[in-house]
Order: C-alpha cells, then sequence, then structure tokens
C-alpha cells in the first residue's frame, strides 16, 4: 500500500494543465463541447490501432460500461465531468429565471403593467415615480437575495470541486520507498482536483477523506484482510461504520505499482439511484485462456460522498457526476411558495376584476363618450391601489419580524430561518414525515434487559451479572455453585433451576460476546472504537464489556477476548451467516482454540427464533413485555457441533454455494437442515434506542393538534416497528399491520383491500413493497394510507422518501412538512412544503438544506404551535387590511369620478397619494404583526386550537368578501358624508375626505387589535402627531386657517363615526354571540 499521504505533502501539486482551471466549473460547458470533438477526432485517427472495448450509449441498460484498466481519453470522455453542481443560475440564466419567478405571478405582473402604462403620455396620472418605484425596489430586493444565496451555493461547490486527491500516475516512474514500507517501491502520484478526476482513475484515499466518486475498492492499507470502514452517514444517514472488502486479487498483488501495470478490466452496470445493489466483474488478462474473473458486489464498492474511516485505499472509478448513486439520490431545490402567498395571488386577480368592473362602469354611466377605451385604461390605473403593491413589500418585511422571533426564541436556542418566505406555512401543515435515525432517536443504543427463562436482569442488576460471569471464569465450579445462592439480590432465581446460575450466565454472555460482526478500531489516541452495521451490535458488544469480557481483537478469520481475569481466549470464525430482512436472523460458527470446540450460535428476532429453538414456553410471553416498553429484542441460541456434524454441513453448504439455479434457497436449506435443529434457547436481550428528548409528548401533541404523522426510514421493519410503538407514534393496543416482501400485483391488492377495512391501524411497510404499491396502484395506496392514523416505511431510499412526500402534496393538497437529520434525507427536506433539518451526529447537511433548522425533535411543538399560529394568523390580518386599505382609497376615487362626471381625474395626487401607503398608515398597519389572539401558555396547552389555522379560515374568500363590503361602506361614507358638509372650495372636499381617511385607517388598526402591544400604541400616536404636523407643510392640499377652524373638526369627527362606529357595534355583538374558539379558553 502506498505510503501514507497528508494533504500537505508535496506530491499534492498541482497538474500544470490544472493550474489555470483548477475547479472545472468554469469550463465545465466548454470542456463538453470540446471533449466530444477531441472524442470524433481520436476515434478517427485512431482507426486501425488496438481496439477498446465499445464506449457505452446512454440509453437504459446500455449505459454498462466496461472500462479497462489505463483507458484512453476518448472512451474516459464518454462519461459525465465529476463536478458539483448545486446552483440554481448561470450567469446567463440568472436575470431571465429571477424575473419569470417574480412576475409568474399575476400580483406583480399587474403591477408591471400599471408601471409601463405610465410611460404613455395618454395613460400617465400623477408622478411617474408613485407607480416605478415600490415595483422596483420589491424586485431589486429579491434579485440580490437570490443573488446572494446562489453565490454561497458557488463558493460550497467549489470548494468541493478544487478538492485535490492523488491519482496513480502509470507514465512516471515508480517512487523510493520509505524506510518503514513494506513494499519496494511507491507508484508516482499526481494531485488532481474532484472535477478532473475521471472514469477509470486510479484514486488514493486516505483516512477522513471523502470519496470523490463511485468506485470499486481494489487495495487497502489492511494487508491481511484488505477490509477497510467507511462513513456513510450523508448518503444513507446511517452513522455506523460499514465494511468494505477489496478485490482479492488486486490485494494480493505484492504492490501498488501492480495496478499499473494489470492486464484487465471492469465491468459495470448501468448506473442506478439503490445504493445497496452494485452488480460488476473485474476480469484479469481477459481475453486469454488464463482469464480470471471476480463478481463483484455492493460490498466491493466505495460510493461517492462517503468518507474513509480508517487506514488508506485505492479505487478504481466506475461511475462519475451525475451518474454517481450520491447524485442520482439527490434532487435539485426548487423555489417554495407558501400557500398564503398563493392565495393571495388568486385574491389579487379578483380585486383586478373589482377593478376592470369599476371601471367599465364609469364608462359605460357616461355613454361610452369619446375615445372610452382610453378612459377604461386611466381608470384601471387610478383604481391599481385596489391591489397595492406594498402588500408584498409588507409581508416580506412581516416573515422577517417572524423569522427574527423564532431565532431569538431562548426556548428553542440554535433554531435557523433559512427560508424566509414561508414562515406561515409552519402553521398549516396537516402531514409530518419524519426519519428516525437521529430525528426521533439519539441514535445511541443501551443494552437494557436481559432474560434467561427463570432469571430476568434489568439495568440496576447487570453487576451481579459481571459477578457471577467473574465467578465462572475464575472459581471453581464448586466455589460458583456454593456461592451462587448468595450473590443474587435483584435477580429473580427459580428454584428449579437444572444447572449452575454462573454457568447459564457466562453461556449466555459467552454468546453475546461472539455472535456479532463488530469490530474494535483503534483510534490514534490509543482508544477503541467498535464499528458495526448495527448500532444493536455494537450495544450489545459494550455490554459484554462492562460485565466483564471484553471483544479485543478481530478479523475476518479469529476473534480474541478478554475476560475477567485478564487472560484472553481465542475462537477461530468458520462461518459466518449475516442478517438480511428475509431471515430475521444472524449465525455463527465458532471453533474454540484451546479445546478445538465447534459451536454454532445465533441470535434473531423472536419471529423467526420461536420455531428453531427448543424449550420455549416463556420467549413469547417475555418478547411481548419488552416490546411494549419499547425495547428491541434478540433471542440468543446455541448449538455444539461435532467434527463430523460440521464437516457434513461444510459439504453442503460449499456443494449449495456453486449452483446457479436457486443457489439462495440451497444454502438457506443446507443451514436449516443442520444447524437449525434442536438449537438451546440461552436468553433473551432487550436494547434501547435512547430517543430523543421529549419526542413521546412531542408526538402526542402534534396528534392532538390534528397532524398527521409518517415515519419513513432506511432501518429494518422490526427496529421501526420498536420506535413506532417506544415513540407512541402507536397507540396503545392498537393494531400493526406489516407488509414486507411483496412481489406480485395480487398480493398488494389483497393488503389494499384489507387496509381498507381497518382505517384505524398502523402500517408499516417495507420500501419493496412501498415501490410496489407506488407502480401498481399509487392512487388506491395514497388515498388509503393518507387515512391511517399513523405509517412508518422501511428501507426506503432517499428517493423514495421524496416520491412520497411529493405524492401526498399531490393527493391531498395539503402542506407536508419533512424533517431529518441526514444527507439521505436532503431531497425529502427539499421536496415538502415545509422542510426541517435537525443539526445532529450525522452532520449539517440536512440543516443547510432545510427550510428551517432546529437543535432537538421536540422543537417542533414550540415552532409549529405557537410560531407557526403567530405567523400565519398576522400574516392573514395583515394582507387582509394592506387589501382593505387600498380598496378604500379606490372606492373613494370612484364614489368620486361618478359624481364629478365620470371624469377619470385623481382626488388625492402628488404627496397624499404615496404618503397614505407609508407615513401616514404604514406603521400602525404593519404593527398588527406584533398581535396575537391566544397566550403561549394557551396554544401550547391547547393544541387543538392548530386545527382550525389547517382550515384557512383567516385568510378565505368569506373574510375577503368581508373586508370588500366594509371598503364600499367605509369609502362610500366618507366621500358622500365629505360632500353632503361641502364648503365653498373643492380644497376643503380633499383635506376633510382625507383626513377622515386617515383618522378611520388608524381605528380600524385599534379595532383589529387583539392584544395591545407598546410598539402598537407608540406607531398609532406618533403616525397622528406626523400627519397633523405635515398639513402645515401642505398649503397646496390644505387650507391651515380652515383645518384649524372648529367646524372641521366636528365634520370630520361626524363622518369618521358614521364609518367606523358601526364596525365596533358589530364586533362588539359578534363577540358575545358567536366567540372565536380561542376567546373562550384565554
Amino acid at each position: 500500500m502506498a505510503r501514507r499521504l497528508k494533504p500537505g505533502d508535496a506530491r499534492y501539486r498541482d497538474r500544470p494543465e490544472d493550474e489555470e482551471t483548477l475547479l472545472g466549473v468554469e469550463d465545465d460547458g466548454a470542456d463538453d463541447v470540446d471533449r466530444r470533438a477531441e472524442m470524433e477526432e481520436a476515434r478517427e485517427a485512431d482507426e486501425g490501432q488496438t481496439q477498446q472495448p465499445p464506449p457505452p450509449s446512454t440509453k437504459g441498460k446500455e449505459k454498462a460500461r466496461t472500462i479497462p484498466f489505463r483507458p484512453l481519453e476518448k472512451l474516459q470522455s464518454r462519461f459525465p465531468a465529476n463536478v458539483v453542481r448545486n446552483q440554481k443560475y448561470s450567469m446567463f440564466s440568472f436575470l431571465p429565471l429571477v424575473l419569470y419567478e417574480q412576475f409568474k405571478f399575476f400580483f406583480n405582473m399587474y403591477f408591471l403593467l400599471v408601471a409601463l402604462s405610465q410611460f404613455i403620455p395618454a395613460l400617465k396620472i400623477g408622478y411617474l415615480v408613485t407607480y416605478v418605484a415600490p415595483l422596483s425596489i420589491v424586485l431589486l430586493v429579491t434579485m440580490g437575495k437570490e443573488a446572494y444565496d446562489d453565490y454561497q451555493r458557488h463558493l460550497r461547490d467549489r470548494e468541493s470541486n478544487s478538492a485535490k486527491y492523488l491519482v496513480l500516475d502509470h507514465k512516471s516512474p515508480p517512487l523510493p520507498s520509505s524506510p518503514s514500507s513494506p513494499f519496494p517501491s511507491n507508484p508516482s502520484t499526481l494531485a488532481t482536483p474532484s472535477s478532473k478526476l475521471k472514469v477509470g482513475d486510479l484514486v488514493v484515499l486516505e483516512k477522513n477523506q471523502r470519496v470523490p466518486a463511485d468506485m470499486v475498492l481494489l487495495r487497502t492499507s489492511d494487508v491481511a484482510t484488505g477490509s477497510c470502514f467507511i462513513r456513510t452517514d450523508q448518503l444513507d444517514g446511517e452513522t455506523d461504520w460499514k465494511m468494505r472488502i477489496a478485490v482479492g486479487a488486486t490485494q494480493a498483488l505484492a504492490n501498488d505499482s501492480g495496478l499499473l501495470n494489470l492486464d484487465g478490466e471492469v465491468f459495470a452496470d448501468a448506473p442506478i439511484k439503490d445504493i445497496h445493489t452494485f452488480i460488476g466483474t473485474l476480469t484479469l488478462n481477459p481475453g486469454s485462456s488464463e482469464a480470471i474473473t471476480t463478481p463483484l458486489t455492493s460490498e466491493n464498492v466505495l460510493w461517492a460522498n462517503t468518507v474513509l474511516a480508517a487506514g488508506t485505499a485505492i479505487g478504481f472509478i466506475i461511475y462519475t457526476g451525475a451518474e454517481t448513486r450520491a447524485v442520482m439520490n439527490t434532487s435539485h431545490p426548487g423555489t417554495k411558495v407558501g400557500l398564503l402567498d398563493l392565495e393571495i395571488n388568486r385574491l389579487s386577480k379578483i380585486l383586478c376584476a373589482v377593478s376592470l368592473t369599476v371601471s367599465f362602469a364609469e364608462v359605460a354611466l357616461n355613454g361610452f363618450r369619446g375615445a372610452w377605451y382610453i378612459y377604461v385604461f386611466r381608470f384601471l390605473v387610478l383604481f391599481s391601489s385596489i391591489i397595492p403593491i406594498s402588500l408584498r413589500v409588507n409581508l416580506d418585511m412581516g416573515k422577517t419580524v417572524y423569522a427574527y422571533q423564532i431565532q431569538s426564541d431562548p426556548e428553542i436556542p440554535g433554531t435557523i430561518v433559512r427560508t424566509s418566505t414561508i414562515p406561515e406555512e409552519l402553521g398549516r401543515l396537516e402531514y409530518l414525515l419524519s426519519d428516525k435515525t437521529g430525528t426521533l432517536t439519539q441514535n445511541e443504543m443501551e443494552m437494557k434487559k436481559l432474560h434467561m427463562g427463570t432469571m430476568s436482569y434489568g439495568t440496576d442488576s447487570m453487576d451481579e451479572v459481571a459477578h457471577q460471569l467473574s465467578l465462572s471464569f475464575g472459581a471453581t465450579a464448586e466455589q460458583a455453585l456454593k456461592r451462587s445462592g448468595n450473590t443474587f439480590t435483584g435477580a429473580a432465581v427459580a428454584s428449579r433451576g437444572r444447572r449452575d446460575m454462573s454457568v447459564r450466565v457466562r453461556d449466555v454472555i459467552l454468546s453475546l460476546a461472539l455472535c456479532h460482526n463488530v469490530t474494535p478500531v483503534n483510534n490514534d489516541d490509543g482508544t477503541v472504537t467498535y464499528q458495526a452495521a448495527s448500532p444493536d451490535e455494537v450495544a450489545i458488544v459494550q455490554f459484554t464489556s462492562s460485565v466483564g469480557l471484553t471483544l479485543s481483537y478481530r478479523d475476518r478469520t479469529r476473534m480474541d477476548l478478554l475476560t475477567p481475569d485478564g487472560t484472553t481466549i481465542t475462537f477461530n470464525i468458520l462461518e459466518i451467516f449475516p442478517f438480511t430482512s428475509e431471515s430475521k436472523r444472524m449465525g455463527i460458527v465458532v471453533r474454540d482454540a484451546a479445546s478445538g470446540e465447534i459451536s454454532f450460535l445465533q441470535k434473531g428476532a423472536d419471529t423467526v427464533m420461536t420455531k428453531i429453538v427448543q424449550r420455549n414456553d416463556w420467549l413469547d410471553e417475555e418478547c411481548g413485555n419488552m416490546a411494549r416498553e419499547g425495547l428491541r429484542t434478540l433471542v440468543v441460541a446455541r448449538k455444539k457441533l461435532s467434527e463430523e456434524t460440521y464437516e457434513l454441513f461444510r459439504k453442503r453448504y460449499d456443494e449449495a454455494s456453486i449452483r446457479i439455479d436457486g443457489r439462495s434457497e440451497a444454502m438457506t436449506h443446507a443451514i436449516g437442515e443442520i444447524l437449525e435443529k434442536d438449537m438451546e434457547l440461552l436468553g433473551l436481550t432487550g436494547v434501547e434506542d435512547k430517543l430523543q428528548d421529549d419526542v413521546k409528548s412531542t408526538i402526542e401533541m402534534l396528534r392532538n393538534a390534528g397532524i398527521k404523522i409518517w415515519m419513513l426510514t432506511g432501518d429494518k421493519i422490526e427496529t421501526a416497528t420498536c420506535i413506532a410503538i417506544s415513540t407512541k407514534l402507536v397507540a396503545r393496543n392498537q393494531y400493526i399491520h406489516q407488509v414486507a416482501k411483496l412481489t406480485t400485483s395480487a398480493a398488494a391488492r389483497e393488503q389494499l383491500q384489507f387496509l381498507q377495512s381497518k382505517p384505524d391501524c398502523c402500517l408499516v411497510i417495507d420500501g419493496e413493497s412501498l415501490q410496489l404499491m407506488l407502480t401498481m396502484y399509487k392512487q388506491e395506496f395514497i388515498e388509503i394510507a393518507t387515512k391511517l392514523s399513523a405509517v412508518a416505511a422501511c428501507r426506503c431510499s432517499p428517493t423514495q422518501k421524496a416520491d412520497v412526500a411529493r405524492l401526498i402534496r399531490e393527493h391531498t393538497k395539503k402542506r407536508v412538512c419533512c424533517i431529518g437529520d441526514g444527507g439521505n434525507d436532503v431531497s425529502m427536506i427539499q421536496a415538502a412544503d415545509v422542510g426541517i433539518g435537525i443539526v445532529g451526529k450525522e452532520g449539517k447537511q440536512a440543516s443547510l438544506a432545510a427550510d428551517f433548522s432546529i437543535n432537538q425533535f421536540s422543537y417542533l411543538t414550540k415552532l409549529l404551535v405557537w410560531h407557526g399560529r403567530n405567523s400565519y394568523k398576522r400574516s392573514a390580518k395583515l394582507s387582509q387590511f394592506v387589501i382593505h386599505r387600498g380598496l378604500i382609497i379606490a372606492i373613494i376615487q370612484a364614489v368620486f369620478s361618478a359624481i364629478f362626471y365620470f371624469a377619470p381625474i385623481a382626488i388625492y395626487q402628488g404627496w397624499l397619494l404615496v404618503g397614505y401607503a407609508t407615513v401616514y398608515t404604514m406603521a400602525p398597519v404593519f404593527s398588527l404583526v406584533l398581535d396575537r389572539d391566544v397566550n403561549e401558555d394557551v396554544a401550547l396547552l391547547y393544541p387543538e386550537l392548530y386545527r382550525e389555522l389547517t382550515k384557512g379560515r383567516s385568510l378565505s374568500y368569506k373574510t375577503f368578501f368581508s373586508w370588500l363590503m366594509i371598503s364600499i361602506y367605509q369609502g362610500s361614507a366618507i366621500m358622500i358624508m365629505s360632500l353632503v358638509l361641502f364648503e365653498n372650495e373643492f380644497l376643503n372636499i380633499v383635506s376633510i375626505s382625507f383626513t377622515s381617511l386617515i383618522l378611520n385607517e388608524l381605528l380600524m388598526v385599534a379595532l383589529q387589535i387583539t392584544r395591545w402591544h407598546t410598539v402598537m400604541i407608540a406607531s398609532e400616536v406618533v403616525t397622528l402627531v406626523i400627519y397633523a404636523g405635515s398639513i402645515a407643510f401642505l398649503p397646496t392640499y390644505f387650507d391651515l386657517s380652515f383645518v384649524l377652524s372648529i367646524r372641521f373638526f366636528w365634520k370630520v369627527a361626524v363622518i369618521v363615526a358614521v364609518s367606523s362606529l358601526p364596525l365596533y357595534i358589530v364586533k362588539i355583538v359578534r363577540s358575545r354571540v358567536a366567540p372565536a374558539a380561542y376567546s373562550k379558553l384565554s
């Protein structure tokens, strides 16, 4: 293996040709074109030369490829560049795409047309800046935000693309070996940016380096076993290290330089999304009689975005860029639009229709005289305030306030709002799709119970297990038997126990210490870390270590255990039968190196082990007891084998393993026929996956709030069932229906019919069956599943999680929230209406991709029930009031024009029109974002209040038309009363009606406030003072002598009373006759 190189090593130098375009991003598009041209030229130039395997096609299964060692450049050019690109825009697409995203909403398109109309002299009314400036400001702010966000994505892409990797260079001579190297020479390497890696490159990976592309593992620094460990948390969400095995033929080479001289080729199947499946072969000396073909599986492959956890390794790249499993399982983020924004967009179309109707009415009542079509457009411009551009500004500012309040809440510290455009969505959610590991659980396993039929040990009596184990190893059988009755204080000991207690304890603890796939890894600081594919196994091995039997060494053929008395006992590993979803058990055949005794040890789920073990009368009852406590149960059994029995099994098993047809079934039959008979039941273990803090109460509160919860996990179906029970996702005594391994349409149909008859059950379904359902009966399945109280989907790929989220959104038209903590949850988070990422042990990838980032699952309660409620209620109230503010001034204009001969002349011009929507009303109206209808304690105590929010009644057609009627009444009242109280000059109509309008709006804000805030009072008072003071500086609009007269005050008071007092009376009566639900609890 090549000597360990550090990133600071001089060998991480740049290739000369890479110095200019190190990152492989700027010239990406040009590169692809140039490579295609070079490929065609090379094909013509190379005719008659040695033929390479044909380049792969780009369609379907034809994307399978055969890649020789040292491939030609033209072959490498056929595959995608290994470039990471998460940017949404390019230099050329930024402006068109951003403008499209803005103007696809009718709201903005309407104002664009109004602003453009002011460049036509015949349609111009008032100042041009009045119409152009607000829209320009909104667009500039939005474009600036999008540009900044995309630039940050660009910087992250550059960092990934510029990461250096050592590539074996077959063109340069080998380097001299270091004194510590066991090999005679080390191959030359070139430091290559990740973006320049190509299919067929041999890449050297070092500890803690990210795997840059999908590659076949050829060699590792573990010379004896050819194994290495990788971290896959950013791919499948699991934090445990996974073991990968180098190809035997290449691991056996004398040194790394031998890879450069190999005559061989790698066949890889077409790229697919499934990270658990790979079909390929490695052939040495192809085409000759000495050809050796080695099958490749997913155990021989390192997927991109995983991390080499220990040692060094060399890999052969087979998939790059868009063809890697990581990229294929990641969906590109889209622009999320809140439901409130869509509702307002629909209302704006109604407002436009109102504006058009009133304009036509004005022209029609005037008899369509003259150039009436121009008058229609002038009226449309006059009534443009009906759709207020300030609504967008106010809502965006309000969302910023909500984001600040969420991030500064001391009860949910560390919460970050990454998408500030959809905080109202937190108050409208009806489905919550959650990851399991690291989200609902801490992914920390702990052994809680050990039951041996006549003896039961809990966490408080594990010291007695250690004592008995010590006796069995350090004392004679007679001494152990003599003292056993006096050593147990907390364990239940039955009088009918036939064997010595300590010997029984030894048997079960020794079996647990041997029957697993755990490997101890020595860290740089001298500590030992246990690594395995399942955290359950690590928990059990840690338990055996805590009671005195420690796993000290393991390779593929041997295990060493350290006993309580300090001696080491060695066992040879003869066979391993790994856990699978089909078998639901794991077995191992070991030989005691000292005595030569052979034992077959097995542990597995109670559903299968019950049929295998003897004397199991107590097993079902105890498994049920542990399951009700949310513990993950494993049954432990043993069978001692004679040499003859083992040899018979070995012969049968080897014969089965070389069969072409029915190989798996034959191997399983050999195990069942010889080994899995007359097994001795040793014990039952109960392991707890520690839940996140307050998960149970959080889920209960969310369910009371009317939110349906789905759990989507990549874990086993048994594990998911246990967690569903322990988190109270499943109600007590609720029936759990498991659907697994469906392969036929008829079986799927049968399951659907059963689920339809049991709508109150909890469905637990595996990924394979889920895929069949979505393929064969998509609509039927989602219709039935969305009605169930709880659903848990297991063995889900990242893409399946995202597909489920999209399907629920499309079918139900309800708001869906997805929450997760790993890189495998990113696609699901981005597919949801609201994506929430948890910062946890699996890194920050989910948190960075999410709309909201939190530190604990329990923070959801406060985030949804309190902040979600406030954001939605406040935005609904604010948007309706801003619409009312625009409607009322448009009604005043319409009445004015109708009375004065239907002339399209503005009653309020210049500063009055600008000031009305800004300094005269903005602060009081915007202060509505601080209003709240209930106290925080009430909202959290009665989560049922959240159900009302999902019905969307705070902003609906009903409330909209109510405000429309209010605006028509108040606008008409103000204008007509001003005309009734008409003075001698037209100027006085403006001063009376405008002052009445401002006071009316201030009173209306006061009527809408449920709970007063200091800022609200200050905004009302300060605005009133500013308006009164500005009158003195606007002589064009106000006659100061008239304004300061008594008749001005009483006329304004009468007008405001007529416009506002009836609404106050209606509010009082409604609060008495039909009070809101929340008012009864306050």
